[in-house]
């Protein structure tokens, strides 16, 4: 039998982060800033199909944060680090062997 192997990388990883312990943000934009809040570093999907682009200024999209209620997070490392260790062991647990290629994909 040849060997299978699988690609992953999670969506939206540090947006998605953000959302999975806040039900109340299902379907609503969430955008995620870098380390000094000043540039868009990740997107929910909801962001994207308003048009927010990746690594655009925090001043810039001011108008439509308020118009369409677009939640705006500081970067949290300590989270994201944690739920890539809880995304790699359940990938572990899965497969025989594991290459983690970044935070969010494997």
């Amino acid at each position: 039998m040849s060997p299978v192997f699988a690609l992953v990388d999670c969506n939206n990883f540090y947006a998605s982060c953000e959302k999975l312990f806040r039900p109340d943000l299902v379907d609503t934009p969430v955008v995620v800033l870098s380390n000094n809040d000043g540039c868009v570093v990740a997107r929910s999907k909801e962001a994207k199909a308003l048009g927010i682009k990746m690594g655009v200024p925090v001043f810039k999209i001011q108008a439509q944060i308020k118009q369409y209620g677009i939640q705006v997070f500081s970067s949290n490392y300590s989270l994201y680090a944690d739920m890539s260790d809880r995304v790699m062991r359940t990938l572990e647990e899965m497969a025989p062997r594991v290459e983690i290629y970044s935070i969010d994909e494997a």
